[in-house]
């Protein structure tokens, strides 16, 4: 049992002060559940950069992340900000972990395939940091054998998963593809970002 204090304790100490989380933003209707996400780990303590992928913008403005974690969101992968690095790649050397929330299949298959033709996907390939993957989509999709395929791919190359879980999607189906409950998610988050690392191992995503 997690001997973290409550998420929604406001007398809980800042556990994750000082550590630096970069958010992914993919295009899926569970991107709205992320600002939960956001503000949940920014009462924890810790610094929030958020970054968005043009679909994503769809579904949530820049401005609700930017308001949630005080900092401005990178939406453009040539976009300057407050940066002489238009890619943005410098802020995965700065965190300690980039979560991918709603990680859709298109952003799964591109990673697992080394394709970066937007932002997140070209931040998640040139991390310096763990990465980890939210997965959120129709469950047809998440029990496709070519998904499977990547998310076994990705997860033995060390990257990490969080869900998803079974329930009513977007779609009115019931099944697997349910973004993980936004507590839970900054728990997991929470617990790697505090567990101690070995010190003669290298760090994997």
């Amino acid at each position: 049992m997690s001997t973290l204090p409550a998420i929604d304790d406001p007398t809980a100490p800042p556990v994750l002060e000082g550590r630096e989380v970069v958010v992914g933003v993919c295009g899926g209707i569970a991107a709205y559940k992320v600002a939960d996400i956001v503000s949940k780990l920014v009462q924890r303590g810790a610094g929030v950069t958020v970054c968005m992928t043009a679909e994503a913008q769809r579904f949530i403005t820049p401005l609700t992340f930017e308001a949630l974690s005080g900092r401005p969101v990178r939406t453009g992968t040539f976009t300057l900000v407050e940066s002489s690095d238009p890619q943005h790649i410098s802020l995965t050397e700065r965190a300690d972990l980039m979560l991918v929330a709603p990680a859709t299949n298109n952003i799964i298959a591109k990673v697992a395939h080394g394709l970066t033709d937007d932002l997140v996907s070209l931040m998640i390939c040139a991390a310096a940091c763990p990465v980890v993957f939210a997965p959120a989509m129709n469950n047809r999709m998440w029990a496709h054998p070519i998904a499977q395929e990547n998310v076994q791919k990705l997860r033995g190359l060390g990257y990490r998963f969080i869900g998803p879980e079974d329930g009513w999607l977007a779609c009115r189906n019931i099944g697997p593809g349910r973004l993980s409950d936004p507590a839970r998610i900054v728990e997991e988050v929470t617990q790697m970002m505090t567990a101690p690392r070995p010190t003669s191992a290298r760090p994997q995503n």
